[in-house]
């Protein structure tokens, strides 16, 4: 809007005529730089349909944005005016004498007239360019959301369901001392079993170890955080143990979020355990060997002991005995029988009593254990049961009614959507139809990348529309809507390079910078389009509106002058973006990797906007005006409505 007065050239006139001046030219540029930042808001808007995870990342950016921008849309309609009623005052010199304009007209007049001169060449280059970049958009791994880096790791092996305390103690204390020989490693600490907590189900033969390390600059030169799992995997090959890698928040919100605690889990559904367990096995056999595929294991369903006591009613007869003295006498002996309760503070603990260890820790032992009879005198547990260790399953799990099982592997080196997606080919392939009453189900991060792509699917075309409906009811016209709304897709253009060449995945914060991007990419369009419209209304009151006193000619050099000369407010728009974008490149911080994926298509998508904006969206306006010109003997001009 400021922009608007340094094109006066300096005339003594009073204060009503210099604030009349100032309103004019407020009401020129004002209706569309509202509708602009409208425009950026309900882009945003449909942010808010994110659920889940994505949803509580970006809603706390959704509203900052959104707040920000309709205080915004109210003082430029409101305060600027007023603003620049108190401070544009005095002699103003003309455009023409900044050097800084006059260098950006230098350099951009000759290219925007060779466009014009070269008007297929230059079409056809952008829409090759934007042909070029859907391939790359394809060709690019998808993820659900990039991997925060919580700068500890959390190594979780599993071992064998029937391991002794003793010996996942050992292992326990093994892995940290190797753990802990890396020179990146600050702090190790591990646990094997549960926590004293209902939520915490872990067996015994799952191990959770946290590994904080050190700042970055005292890791060694040259090595990642992913060198460092990889090297501290080949360290960690311990036979009966199965590694798996991951962090410990991700691991926290997949656990409570879809029950699978590494990044893709399979789960068998079924009635029965042992043939669950073969259709496990089946699967995991089946994804051995795929790319991308790491930390791959079942999860046990089999391998579990339990001791088998028979009781011998016969044998009970003879001796005078009750079903209920054997079980009576079990518990008490290996089980342990509260005898009293201890009180500590506002705690209280049960007492309870039992056979010490070396009574019970073997089946001879418990064979022993004295019996006593009513009329008989004392034998032992022998006579009258059959004691020995069976297999079953280690802990049940049940989802929807049905026994469940998984298969759990974690994804590196690859991306998350093509690992899954030739996964689940190659099992269509080899596991052929299930028996009846068995099915598979995807989990993990898999199924919020699904849930998060049905989303965007509805969000992207309803961003579109609302952008549409946004410009249409700025320049009440569909075609004017349409030269602004033609940037989005070239905006895409550089969005598309940037995310290809920095090796970024597709993933929901990549999406919401693409709707970002689209925001700000249709404001400078309508900055574009209302200085056009501006030219077409000078050159319309100086020589009529008609085909025999507008030229051709004429009508370039208008069309020119509309872009050129008012060059300066348009380059600001762009770099008022990037200057505000650029820096998160260079950021390092905790967060950092998740910010880069949604600030590289907007960077990239404002800079091939922004080009086409000021040379192919100039062309195109006049090759319309041309066409109206020799169809319609004048040209349509749109006035600023207020």
């Amino acid at each position: 809007m400021i922009k608007k007065f340094f094109s006066r050239s300096y005339t003594q006139i009073d204060e009503q005529e210099r604030l009349s001046i100032i309103e004019k030219s407020s009401k020129q540029v004002s209706r569309g730089v509202f509708y602009s930042t409208i425009i950026i808001i309900t882009s945003f808007l449909p942010v808010f349909m994110l659920t889940g995870q994505e949803g509580k990342l970006f809603h706390p950016l959704a509203y900052t944005k959104t707040f920000i921008m309709l205080v915004d849309a109210v003082l430029v309609v409101t305060l600027a005016p007023v603003i620049i009623s108190f401070f544009m005052k005095g002699k103003f010199t003309g455009e023409n004498k900044n050097p800084l304009n006059r260098f950006l007209e230098k350099i951009y007049e000759p290219i925007i007239r060779v466009c014009m001169k070269w008007r297929k060449t230059t079409i056809g280059v952008n829409l090759l360019a934007l042909g070029v970049s859907v391939p790359l958009l394809l060709s690019l791994g998808s993820e659900f959301m990039p991997p925060l880096d919580e700068q500890s790791i959390l190594f979780m092996p599993v071992t064998l369901p029937d391991v002794s305390n003793e010996e996942a103690k050992r292992i326990l204390q093994v892995q940290d001392k190797i753990i802990k020989s890396v020179p990146e490693v600050d702090k190790v600490l591990g646990k094997a079993g549960r926590a004293s907590t209902a939520t915490d189900n872990s067996p015994i033969s799952m191990i959770e170890t946290i590994i904080m390390l050190k700042p970055k600059s005292e890791w060694r030169e040259g090595i990642t955080k992913k060198d460092l799992i990889n090297e501290l995997d080949a360290k960690m090959q311990i036979p009966g143990v199965v590694n798996g890698w991951t962090q410990p928040i991700i691991n926290r919100i997949n656990m409570l979020a879809t029950g699978i605690r590494t990044d893709v889990g399979i789960k068998v559904y079924g009635q029965n355990l042992d043939s669950i367990y073969v259709l496990s096995e089946r699967v995991k056999a089946a994804l051995q060997g795929i790319p991308g595929v790491k930390d791959l294991y079942v999860d046990p369903i089999t391998g579990g002991k339990y001791l088998t006591i028979d009781i011998n009613r016969e044998a009970l007869g003879r001796y005078g005995l009750s079903v209920n003295d054997v079980n009576v006498l079990v518990e008490s002996a290996i089980g342990g029988s509260p005898i009293g309760q201890t009180i500590e503070g506002r705690q209280r603990f049960s007492i309870s009593a039992r056979l010490a260890q070396d009574y019970r820790n073997s089946i001879d032992q418990l064979n022993r254990i004295p019996v006593k009879t009513p009329a008989l005198g004392t034998i032992p547990l022998s006579a009258i049961a059959t004691i020995r260790f069976e297999d079953g399953p280690p802990m049940i799990t049940s989802e929807n009614a049905m026994l469940r099982g998984a298969v759990l592997f974690n994804v590196r080196d690859r991306d998350l959507g093509s690992t899954v997606k030739e996964a689940i080919e190659i099992l269509n392939t080899k596991m052929g139809a299930l028996p009846n009453g068995y099915y598979l189900e995807w989990s993990g991060q898999y199924e919020n990348l699904i849930r998060g792509q049905q989303t965007l699917l509805v969000i992207l075309p309803v961003v579109l529309l609302i952008i549409f409906i946004s410009l249409y009811l700025a320049f009440k016209s569909i075609r004017e809507a349409f030269f602004s709304l033609i940037t989005v897709p070239f905006a895409l253009i550089g969005g598309a390079y940037m995310v290809y060449f920095y090796g970024v995945n597709l993933s929901v914060a990549v999406a919401v910078g693409f709707i970002a991007l689209f925001g700000i990419a249709v404001e400078t369009g309508v900055v574009m389009v209302i200085y056009l419209n501006d030219a077409m209304q000078q050159l319309v009151k100086l020589r009529g509106n008609s085909r025999e006193t507008i030229s051709m000619e004429e009508l370039k050099e208008y069309v020119i002058a509309g872009a050129a000369k008012r060059l300066r407010p348009k380059i600001m728009t762009v770099s008022v973006a990037l200057f505000g974008l650029v820096p998160v490149l260079w950021a390092t911080g905790v967060g950092s990797d998740v910010m880069q994926p949604i600030v590289l298509p907007m960077i990239g998508g404002v800079l091939t906007s922004s080009t086409h904006i000021l040379l192919v969206t100039p062309l195109i306006f006049l090759m319309t005006k041309e066409y109206e010109l020799k169809k319609f003997g004048k040209i349509e001009v749109y006035e600023a409505h207020h």
